[in-house]
This record gives structure tokens, sequence and C-alpha cells, in this order.
């Protein structure tokens, strides 16, 4: 790597796509983070508005970094390292773009008198506690300008780190309206290390949870995605709805998984070699398409909603993933500043 040319002012042949003259300050290997490039970049823009015609509470979202060292199979956002011409498999898990500068942009952003305060969602295309924060500890700057701006905002995670910013998340909520979410959809803990290779185990998730109850605030439960024919069956749900109602979960959302464009491939090449027997029911529930049967759908519902009643649960807490709300809300960025390619 060549760092007398990652200056801000200086080409990079090897730069990533549209970032040669347009925020790339340099390229980062540790041995802390064996595997790993950061791609450490001056982002324009922290916040990312979404499509008005989707049914998400939310119409803005915030993404420290592109990529995700989770590296969960089944990711929705992995096709969008295409549009750095990255792959969607192994560069999505290993080739992170950190965003240095975000919460200092963001403060800007939110000082704006056109600003409405609406509220922001972190987490939606990769998670904002993967391994990165721990090295540039962006959140706790963007959850202090959120919150003395009087922005409410969401945040959902894998990530065991959002306990370091417990007491920080506490003093936020003081003042705007805070919603944490844990994402747990696998509770067998050897399934969880073949399809979410970089996460913290189901356990730790669970503490997590705990943690933020004993916080003082309510922590709801992502149980997405519901995995066809490995992690849908009865026991295995009843078992993972326990586990969350022990540990104090104050609501559960569960989806059947959908595949769209690349990760399809990414997730049916790993069932190819874990589960074949499984491929061709498989191809029956998606056919060409990312999406699960409605009758599958319907099927799920039938079996969830009673054991979401049994553990305390709210039966409209399942949902599945409606054709309208984008995989990606940041792609309706890209037409904005091109040249950055979503940064």
């Amino acid at each position: 790597m060549r760092w007398s040319g990652q200056t801000l002012d200086a080409a990079d042949e090897g730069a990533l796509p549209g970032l040669e003259r347009s925020g790339l300050v340099r390229s980062v290997q540790t041995p802390e983070f064996e595997g790993i490039t950061f791609h450490e970049v001056l982002c324009k823009s922290a916040l990312n508005k979404i499509s008005s015609d989707t049914s998400l509470p939310f119409s803005w979202t915030i993404n420290p970094a592109r990529g995700c060292s989770h590296a969960c199979r089944y990711c929705f956002a992995r096709p969008t390292h295409e549009y750095l011409d990255l792959d969607s498999g192994k560069d999505f898990d290993s080739q992170i773009v950190v965003k240095t500068n975000i919460a200092a942009v963001l403060r800007k952003e939110l000082a704006r008198r056109s600003w409405k305060r609406e509220p922001v969602a972190l987490g939606t295309n990769t998670d904002p506690y993967q391994r990165a924060e721990g090295r540039y500890r962006l959140m706790p700057g963007i959850i202090r300008a959120l919150a003395e701006s009087g922005t409410p905002f969401s945040i959902l995670t894998k990530g065991t780190l959002l306990r370091r910013d417990l007491p920080l998340l506490a003093l936020a909520a003081r003042q705007v309206d805070v919603h944490i979410s844990i994402s747990l959809a696998i509770h067998d803990a050897d399934l969880q290390k073949q399809l979410e290779p970089g996460t913290p185990s189901p356990r730790a998730r669970l503490d997590l949870i705990r943690a933020v109850r004993e916080a003082g605030l309510p922590c709801g439960v992502l149980v997405a995605p519901v995995i066809p024919f490995l992690t849908d069956g009865a026991r295995q749900l009843d078992g993972l709805l326990e586990a969350l109602a022990d540990a104090g979960a104050t609501s559960v959302t569960a989806m059947p998984m959908h595949l769209r464009s690349s990760t399809k491939d990414w997730f049916m090449s790993w069932l190819a070699e874990n589960h074949p027997a499984l491929m061709r029911r498989y191809r029956q529930l998606y056919g060409q398409g990312a999406y699960v049967t409605p009758e599958y759908t319907t099927w799920l519902r039938g079996r969830i909603d009673p054991l979401l009643e049994r553990h305390g649960f709210g039966v409209d807490d399942l949902r599945s993933m409606p054709e309208n709300v984008p995989a990606e809300p940041e792609v309706a960025e890209r037409a904005r500043d091109p040249a950055l390619t979503l940064f």
C-alpha cells in the first residue's frame, strides 16, 4: 500500500471506485483485526434519506460503515459492496469502509434549520456495532449529536459492544425517544457459528438484552431471518422465544429469510455444501425470486403466533418483509452524490 498516495489530494490507482480523489484517507490493516482491511474515508453526508413510499417507521438512516465483519451468509446488504467494484462475498466481510468524520458531519446536518427531527435508524444496512466500532468509536459521537439535537433514533445490532454505550444511551433516552433492538434469530450455537461467524454468540446477545433492560431501557428483538427448514422448527422457535422472554425482551419481531440478488448465490453456495438435501426444497420455496412463497409465510405465522402468546409477546409482532421495502435504503442516495457512491 502506497501510504504517500492515500492523501485526500492524491489519486490512488488502487483506491475504491469513486474515491480516488473523493474522500479516501488511507487503507489500514492491523494485527488486531487479522484478515480485515479498513478503508478510512471522509464522508460528505451522514444522513441518508430513504424512499417515502415504504412502510418503514423512519425516513432517515445513518451507516457509519460499509461492509460488515459479522459475515452473515444471508445479509441482504451484501450487494451494496458491488457499487465499489468489490464482491458481495468475502470482500463484504473483510473490506470495511469506515466514515471516520461521520459524527462531525452529522452535527452540521442536524443543526440546519431545515432539519425536522424526524426519526433516524442505525443498523439498517450494516451493523453499527460490528468490530470496526471497537477501533474507531464512532457511535458515542453519533448518539450525542442525535440526542443533543432532539432527534429520536433507533439502533438495531448484533454487537455486544453496544454494552459500552449503555450509560450514554440511558442519558439520551431522557432527551429523545430511543429504541434499541437486538438481532437474534439463531439459538443453536453451532449453526450460528456457521452462518454468522463474526457475530457474538447467542448467549452473549441474551446477556446483552439483560444489560439493556438493567439500564432501564426497553429492548426489542428481531428474530430475523427465520431460515426455512433450519431454524423454523417448533422446538427451535419455542426455545428461542423462551430464552428471549427470560432475558427480558420487551417485544419480538420475526421475519422469514429473503435472498436478494447476489446474497442468494452466496447463501445457496453454503447450503449446497452443508445441506445439499435442502437444495430442491429451497428452489421450490424461492423459485427465481427473493422471497418465500405466501403459503410459507402463512404457515410460519401460524406456527409462531401461539408461541409468541405463550411467552408473553404480541402476536402482531410477526412481520414478513413487504415487497416495497428496499433491502438497501441507501441506494436512493446514489443519484445525489454519485462521485462518492453513497458516502
